[in-house]
């Protein structure tokens, strides 16, 4: 059997509706491991706000804020963090337009400015977090994988032609990621896939977000769970039943892959 790298999304995707693996996952992903592929997370999730789901799956491999930084058996291969002087300006002017701002490291986040703290938490909550401490200093000590703004779909597109360095993709009705303009979960999975002599044709994704979309039509199969928006199942070559009802098994099941 030709050997494969499989990437999952965790929220939406790996996880269901209560924040949970369910048994069907568990099991896809022991028999994927036993068949001896590369098994990985790809999330948005930096790594201290992902560690609980790669150690309770038993995952090795993942990449996390988006493609910014990559680890092959638990050992760092990849790093991409945001300009520091690109960044410098565009938290200067969120502050002037009254946006909330948050550093994200590799095992910690940090506020810059906290405006709308209501619509802040809410986000962070979605996930199971909280809203960063404020630690503006953080910007100039800290090595930063990723930014987040907190803001309205209203507000889309706003920011692009001002920032080309980034791209803003939005994760939440009230936040968006800041992540290069250069850089994804697409490009980070075939960086690790070319490395370990795999075919992007035997690529594998499973996703639900529009931070899925770009690894979703790179792979040589795209899969979008169910639950996922009209606009991210488009893109997908395949699109499986949601995270509450064995997604991901059955996606596999239908590609003979289980």
């Amino acid at each position: 059997m030709t050997r494969k790298l499989f990437a999952f999304d965790i929220d939406g995707t790996l996880l269901n509706s209560q924040k949970q693996p369910l048994d069907s996952t568990r099991e896809a992903l022991a028999e994927l491991h036993r068949q001896g592929h590369l098994v990985l997370v790809a999330t948005g999730r930096s790594r201290y706000l992902a560690q609980n789901v790669i150690r309770d799956l038993g995952f090795t491999n993942y990449i996390i804020c988006n493609g910014a930084g990559a680890f092959l058996d638990h050992q760092q291969i990849y790093k991409h963090l945001l300009d520091q002087e690109a960044l410098e300006r565009l938290v200067q002017f969120m502050s002037e337009k009254e946006i909330g701002t948050s550093f994200v490291g590799l095992d910690e986040s940090r506020s810059y400015q906290i405006f709308n703290p209501t619509e802040m938490e809410a986000a962070m909550n979605s996930f199971g977090s909280t809203t960063p401490e404020l630690a503006p200093d953080y910007l100039k000590n800290g090595e930063i994988y990723q930014a987040l703004a907190f803001y309205e779909t209203a507000r889309d597109g706003e920011f692009d032609e001002l920032f080309p360095e980034f791209r803003f993709v939005r994760w939440h009705p009230y936040s968006v990621d800041i992540v290069p303009n250069t850089g994804s979960k697409a490009q980070t999975i075939a960086y690790m896939a070319e490395r370990l002599g795999i075919a992007p044709a035997d690529v594998i994704a499973f996703g639900d977000g529009n931070n899925d979309k770009e690894m979703l039509k790179a792979a040589g199969v795209g899969v979008a769970m169910g639950n996922a928006d009209e606009d991210v199942q488009v893109v997908a070559d395949l699109v499986t039943a949601t995270n509450d009802d064995d997604g991901i098994a059955k996606a596999l099941k239908t590609l003979a892959l289980l």
